[in-house]
């Protein structure tokens, strides 16, 4: 199935409308069957993870293993199975170029995405994020490649310095107003330590900020409002729920032989009924 034109189009006027507030929560399910899920439970909207579709695939996140048509394929599997709008993690793009990270988001509007990341890492280990106007000029080609769709693509730009080490709050802050100069609908700075960042953040800049949660059990998406956070997303925390679990449960059977993991889990009518 592939999304006529009509149908994204309204999914894209919805999804940044849903930036005007109040605060909502953009879950991130791996594949067809946890988006389902997350729109049957009532989330407006959905993105996908980079790293849940790694650990899918069996593969580290981080370390470029996952090619753009994998990504694009997930995106297509995922704009498909619900009526939500759904935007994509491009993560760096996929490219090198400004041009290969334009065609990065015409292909991810192609495969049903109505939004979606840009992030400012490279993928090298010894060099993890890249120069600040080399940053800026892909988030320029990834605006001129959204306002150029038939419909309005929010994109969404990153400043990875805490995900990377680098605990450097003020260019961080600088990072994403020049990111907001250059036209991104959205700023997201994922891994701030605290919530006095993630204010210092939203009061910095004058584009709707995304905040990553599901690391401190003590946050609220109440407290990431109250700091001025308009879209909460949870990254691959709901897959490594997913594969705690699963893990847990294999351990149990592994290491004793027994199966009291299935007291508590969803019976199978229940689950098979998750999927209309």
């Amino acid at each position: 199935m592939t999304l006529d034109a009509a149908d994204q189009h309204r999914r894209a006027v919805t999804f940044r409308r849903l930036h005007e507030g109040p605060t909502f929560v953009l879950p991130n399910p791996w594949d067809a069957g946890s988006a389902r899920v997350l729109a049957q439970l009532g989330f407006p909207a959905l993105a996908t993870t980079s790293a849940g579709l790694a650990f899918a695939l069996g593969r580290r996140d981080g370390a470029n293993l996952v090619s753009r048509a994998e990504t694009l394929q997930n995106v297509r599997m995922i704009a498909e199975a619900t009526p939500l709008p759904v935007a994509a993690d491009l993560e760096s793009g996929f490219g090198d170029s400004p041009a290969e990270v334009a065609e990065t988001i015409r292909l991810a509007a192609e495969a049903g995405a109505v939004g979606g990341s840009i992030e400012d890492a490279t993928g090298d280990p010894a060099d993890p994020i890249r120069p600040l106007d080399e940053a800026v000029r892909r988030v320029e080609a990834a605006v001129a490649a959204a306002r150029a769709l038939p419909f309005p693509f929010t994109l969404a730009a990153r400043a990875e310095n805490f995900l990377y080490g680098r605990a450097d709050l003020p260019d961080t802050i600088r990072r994403l107003r020049a990111y907001a100069a250059a036209g991104a609908d959205v700023l997201y700075a994922p891994a701030l330590p605290d919530l006095d960042a993630v204010r210092s953040v939203c009061t910095a800049v004058d584009k709707p900020v995304n905040a990553l949660a599901g690391g401190a059990p003590g946050v609220t998406v109440a407290m990431l409002a109250d700091c001025g956070v308009r879209r909460v997303s949870v990254g691959s925390a709901l897959a490594r729920v997913a594969l705690t679990a699963f893990v847990d449960a294999a351990r149990e059977i592994r290491d004793t032989g027994t199966f009291g993991f299935g007291t508590e889990v969803l019976s199978y009518p229940r689950v098979n009924a998750l999927w209309p």
